[in-house]
């Protein structure tokens, strides 16, 4: 039996049906749907020689081979040359996407700092969602005790709607934790309860 990820099942078993009753779609290919999750980390100009580990590190959390991002422009003074290595991304669809959407949501986020949900109002205006990730080390993938630098990542999540409210019921339901919103609300206040009992 071939493996399928838990939020993909949740889409399609519960999702579609929640999103076609709420938006009031007259077919369920109106629905909308997560086309892929594209992570980007800057690396700059003067931590160029750092460009290998953090490939490594972002294969090692995705399951998947990054590739660089180069500059697309010179500018003199930052001593940047056009088509320098000053980064490195991946772009992931299907099952990949799905099973690094649960890890991100069950186990990565719940160990950030002071974490108390996500913003609301990072939607480009067109159905995607920006989320800034400040220190990578929240991945269980990554051994801290190899660690040289930490660094931030920003994660897009792009959809097939271009509508922003649509978007946002869409990743509510795939389990998103966003702030003071009715569904996963209570989820991030018993989040931060917990981690507040550990420190105790």
């Amino acid at each position: 039996m071939m493996y399928i990820p838990r939020i993909k099942l949740l889409y399609e078993k519960k999702v579609i049906n929640n999103l076609k009753k709420k938006l009031k779609y007259k077919n369920i290919m109106q629905v909308p749907k997560l086309k892929k999750i594209v992570i980007n980390i800057g690396v700059g100009v003067r931590n160029k020689n750092n460009i290998v580990d953090t490939m490594e590190d972002l294969s090692l959390l995705t399951g998947q081979k990054s590739t660089y991002r180069l500059s697309k422009k010179d500018i003199s003074g930052l001593k940047l040359r056009k088509g320098t290595k000053i980064g490195c991304m991946v772009t992931l669809r299907r099952n990949i996407m799905y099973e690094f959407l649960e890890r991100l949501i069950s186990v990565a986020l719940p160990r950030s700092k002071d974490f108390n949900g996500i913003k609301e109002n990072s939607f480009d205006g067109k159905g995607n969602y920006n989320l800034g990730i400040k220190e990578h080390i929240i991945f269980p993938e990554i051994n801290f005790e190899k660690v040289k630098r930490i660094y931030g990542m920003n994660i897009s999540f792009v959809t097939s709607t271009k509508d922003d409210n649509s978007a946002k019921e869409l990743l509510i339901n795939l389990g998103l934790p966003f702030k003071n919103n009715n569904i996963y609300g209570g989820r991030c206040k018993r989040i931060i309860k917990r981690k507040k009992n550990k420190k105790k």
